[in-house]
């Protein structure tokens, strides 16, 4: 059965930047999504919540061409990239961070972001401007340029992989669970530095656990369940539901 949009979340999907339209995805024999519609509205920042194997990494991994959708429709800024391979979704302008981080511990902070800066051939011809920016968002950035990332902490890898999806100017990004694993210092560090991404006018879909995390930050959100959304709607309006967090999630805000 569809969720039930609310009149704000129907507002919504007429300027959504990614809307994914009755997605199912199958990987091997095993059917996965079962019909997702999620809507991320441009220059928002979209929480998508839900238990452990609801579907959320699987709808991430679809959206960025890593699998295919066996049936529905993936859309970005009104076009269709479902049948797109990963790096032409990636020259839209959607960055993905996945809960790996998928960082090169074998090379430096540095080489890690020249990699990610399809612009550069050289660390000089990074923009410099868009650099002092990253590293005021995540200074452990700008500390350990030179250092190799695999010595870093858990927290620092994901500052780097987070800077390293915006090295370069995107339209979306799209983060697995930023907060896994990482101290309360380091968390409200991330929350602060998605907060500016936010202000300065980038789309942002999260998948998220940390409910502290989701409720600082999200504007709209999403529930998912055995491979469906569930719900969508206000993310403050989820939020002083207490009964619709339990029923969803298990779980209070």
């Amino acid at each position: 059965m569809r969720p039930e949009l609310s009149a704000d979340t129907a507002r919504t999907s007429r300027s959504a930047l990614l809307a994914l339209r009755d997605v199912h995805t199958h990987i091997g024999a095993y059917h996965i999504l079962h019909g997702v519609d999620l809507v991320v509205p441009r220059g928002q920042l979209t929480m998508l919540l839900g238990r452990n194997g609801a579907g959320k990494t699987t709808t991430l991994r679809t959206i960025m061409g890593l699998w295919h959708p066996s049936e529905g429709s993936v859309e970005f800024d009104g076009r269709p990239i479902g049948e797109l391979a990963t790096p032409q979704i990636a020259a839209l302008g959607i960055a993905y961070v996945p809960e790996t981080m998928g960082i090169f511990s074998d090379l430096t902070v540095k080489e890690n972001m020249l990699l990610a800066a399809r612009s550069a051939k050289r660390a000089e011809q990074m923009d410099t401007a868009r650099l002092e920016w990253i590293f005021k968002l995540f200074p452990a950035v700008e500390k350990f340029w030179n250092h190799p990332a695999g010595k870093l902490s858990g927290g620092q890898k994901q500052m780097l992989a987070v800077s390293r999806a915006i090295v370069e100017p995107r339209e979306l990004l799209i983060i697995d669970e930023p907060s896994k694993g990482l101290a309360p210092a380091i968390i409200n560090n991330m929350i602060d530095a998605f907060a500016e991404l936010k202000r300065s006018g980038v789309t942002i879909l999260l998948v998220e656990q940390n409910i502290h995390f989701a409720e600082r930050l999200g504007d709209t959100v999403a529930v998912m369940d055995n491979g469906r959304v569930v719900h969508a709607g206000g993310m403050a309006e989820f939020a002083a539901d207490e009964a619709l967090q339990q029923s969803l999630l298990g779980l209070a805000l």
